[in-house]
């Protein structure tokens, strides 16, 4: 008997072969960069975490805005590092806040990018958690109603998307009752809808000044262990009238996002957040790996 007929390397054999026969392509439209506003001007300090990302002021995002745009990333996320800090995040709903002029600033400038915010107070409390704190804990209802005053201030600066990563119940359809009430119905929302406590968000949290300064966050981001709770998350956040939904971290969750993708019709997002990234570049630096070499070549 001869070698069986079906060789699978025929089709690995060169490049044009391997692209013709390619299951998975991926292309630049479908990524957005995260940038983080601060007060000032001509400011533009880099992350020590996370080299190559920098804490900039309103005219720098505005500049690295032209580069993003240039190659042809269609959006970007603003997260903000505010002036002042409180126990409510009061500094969040400032129509003269860093996100909000930032936003307007892009929209001035006329660029060609989707503009998403990131809806939470963990950048604008001063103790660093995602809400308002009550007893020692971080209490739900209180804090829904800031993230839902918060989304409208970013509408009204002129956001496309708002994204709420705080966790918090009912959080989606109050954002989505009060964009409705005042007339910003077409704004849409991303939920951070699984977002798990995770580790890797460390360098996160020095570039947003946003570590929590007692406790941690397992009391309202997902436990790691579970995977049917995801599901239940996502279904509720599509209920309350979320148009996208998000799996937050990427990588260690890759069964998480396919269980999501599998269950719901909707545009579903993975964010390789910045602990992931810091790990490529921190084993790059110590020339353990190329990084070129562990991104997607076609």
């Amino acid at each position: 008997m001869s070698f069986p007929s079906h060789r699978p390397r025929r089709l690995r054999r060169t490049e044009a072969l391997r692209g013709l026969a390619r299951e998975t392509r991926l292309s630049t439209s479908g990524l957005i960069y995260p940038m983080f506003v601060c007060p000032g001007t001509k400011v533009r300090q880099e992350v020590s975490s996370m080299p190559g990302i920098h804490q900039q002021s309103v005219d720098q995002i505005v500049e690295e805005c032209r580069e993003v745009e240039g190659l042809g990333i269609p959006g970007i996320i603003l997260f903000g590092l505010p002036e002042t800090k409180d126990p409510r995040g009061t500094s969040s709903l400032s129509a003269h806040g860093v996100v909000q002029r930032a936003i307007e600033a892009i929209r001035k400038a006329k660029l060609k990018l989707l503009v998403i915010t990131d809806v939470c107070l963990c950048e604008y409390t001063d103790h660093g958690h995602c809400g308002v704190i009550e007893n020692g804990d971080v209490a739900n209802d209180p804090t829904v109603a800031i993230l839902a005053q918060q989304a409208l201030s970013h509408a009204r600066a002129g956001a496309d998307i708002v994204a709420p990563s705080d966790m918090m119940d009912g959080r989606v359809a109050a954002i989505r009752e009060i964009l409705d009430e005042h007339k910003f119905e077409n704004i849409a929302i991303l939920s951070y809808a699984a977002k798990y406590c995770s580790g890797f968000y460390g360098p996160f949290r020095e570039a947003a000044q946003s570590t929590p300064q007692f406790g941690d966050r397992r009391g309202y981001q997902m436990d790691p262990a579970n995977a049917r709770e995801a599901l239940k998350e996502v279904r509720l956040d599509l209920e309350e009238g979320a148009d996208m939904v998000m799996v937050k971290p990427a990588l260690p969750y890759l069964d998480v996002i396919y269980r999501v993708r599998e269950a719901f019709d909707v545009p579903v997002a993975a964010y390789n957040v910045s602990g992931e990234y810091a790990l490529v570049k921190a084993a790059a630096e110590k020339g353990w790996v190329d990084e070129s070499e562990l991104y997607w070549k076609s």
